[in-house]
């Protein structure tokens, strides 16, 4: 079960995403759900098609059931397969 506080250590296909802060700026307020993850980058289906956001240096918001949990792309950069290994600072 995902909660805020194992949500790194799961997988973010399928979940609604909201991007707060990016260094591209035209990236920032797209919303849409994770269809894709790679280890630099996360695809996201908006009503405008697929979008590509690098994770480096991006805040995301991942809603979780009614709670949206704020994620920091420097978190999750890792591919996803390999985040179960990585040890994660408690916050």
């Amino acid at each position: 079960m995902r909660t805020p506080k194992n949500i790194l250590r799961h997988e973010l296909i399928g979940l609604e995403c909201k991007v707060v802060n990016a260094k591209n700026k035209s990236q920032i307020g797209l919303h849409g759900r994770i269809v894709d993850e790679t280890k630099k980058t996360i695809v996201l289906e908006t009503k405008k098609g697929m979008k590509r956001v690098f994770k480096a240096g991006s805040i995301f918001h991942i809603k979780l059931g009614r709670l949206w949990v704020e994620i920091l792309g420097d978190d999750i950069l890792a591919r996803p397969e390999d985040r179960i290994k990585k040890k994660i600072r408690v916050w």
